[in-house]
């Protein structure tokens, strides 16, 4: 990975940053790591396991959640022996030094379209939990799968949210399988999406953690006063329907574009100021959601840098807490990577 979709955590215990590198131009891991902890981020995720990332985080002291991309689910799920060969290479290669945390299976794989990838998660998650077991890792390392909120059939209002019927039976016996391995859910929330496909419907101070009046959700007599909360307890609702009531519910993604097309209104670099900051602010009172109260609310911020060479609309290139050279894009309180004589060409190394 060091796919540079640096989504982050937020705080230095509160918020996450994940790591993802579709980009040419970003610092490498060295530097990259010399920011994380200048910026006092203890908890990163990467979306594969890029050997030059593990190393530079050797020593380190962070936390790290390492991927297995969607392109080698299948095989893990077809046979055991990769999948204990890939948890060896790894994992145990690298395990204590790079202090690997947990191994993320896929990302957003049931409600995609892939029916025959969706059919082979369960097996892949399987596989390398049973690996992880064999190399007597599965009680230092957890293993999930991040889901889009494609997974549910509606959001609106929480309590409503069911899985849709498309997913239901896959989804079912992988949150069995979470259940005995004790891992969360863990879902990727979006408020910027969701206002975005609806802006005349949707306040977006609401969206963005600004004072509002919410909403209010009659059948379980809870206010939301942040649509953030309100996703997050969607996914709760869904699980209790499912029967897993006690699961954990963590967010892996969550982030505001700062630069967008001409139909991308929201995403300009003050609302995305506004939401990353509130959403430090959100997470420092280490508390949880109306559903959960007494959860704490867990966060991965979507992204550390802009990534230049990723497809899709403006926005999608556009969700960095840092500019390539490792200026902030914007101030919610994190420093500026120093500058250094080797930055120039660090940035000139394709990654």
């Amino acid at each position: 990975m060091f796919q540079h979709d640096h989504r982050l955590g937020l705080a230095p215990r509160d918020l996450w940053y994940k790591l993802w590198r579709i980009a040419d131009n970003i610092p490498s891991p060295n530097e990259v790591v010399r920011l994380l902890k200048a910026a006092k981020i203890k908890n990163v995720r990467i979306y594969d396991a890029d050997h030059s990332v593990l190393d530079a985080f050797r020593g380190s002291g962070l936390d790290l959640v390492i991927g297995l991309p969607n392109g080698m689910v299948k095989d893990m799920s077809n046979n055991a022996d990769h999948a204990l060969d890939w948890v060896r290479d790894n994992v145990q290669a690298y395990y204590p030094d790079t202090h690997i945390v947990g191994i993320a299976v896929g990302n957003e794989v049931l409600g995609g379209g892939d029916l025959d990838l969706q059919a082979a998660l369960y097996g892949a998650v399987k596989n390398i939990y049973n690996a992880t077991k064999k190399l007597q890792l599965d009680g230092v390392v957890q293993i999930t799968t991040a889901h889009s909120q494609a997974v549910f059939a509606t959001s609106y209002p929480p309590s409503s949210c069911v899985f849709t019927e498309n997913v239901s039976d896959n989804m079912k016996k992988l949150l069995d399988l979470f259940s005995q391995m004790g891992s969360p859910f863990c879902l990727n929330a979006y408020p910027f999406l969701a206002y975005m496909g609806s802006p005349d419907e949707i306040d977006i101070n609401y969206a963005l953690f600004n004072p509002t009046d919410g909403i209010y959700d009659e059948k379980t007599n809870l206010h939301y006063d942040n649509m953030l909360d309100a996703q997050i307890d969607a996914a709760y609702a869904a699980l209790e329907d499912a029967g897993f009531g006690k699961m954990e519910v963590i967010v892996t993604e969550t982030g505001w574009a700062s630069r967008g097309d001409p139909n991308e209104g929201a995403a300009t670099l003050e609302n995305a100021r506004t939401y990353n900051y509130n959403l430090r602010k959100r997470l420092a009172k280490r508390k949880g959601t109306p559903r959960r109260p007494k959860s704490m609310l867990k966060a991965y911020i979507f992204a550390l840098f802009n990534e230049n060479s990723k497809n899709g609309p403006t926005s999608e290139r556009n969700f960095g807490l840092y500019k390539p050279d490792g200026t902030i894009t914007y101030d919610i309180g994190f420093p500026a990577l120093k500058s250094s004589s080797s930055i120039s060409s660090l940035l000139s190394i394709k990654v």
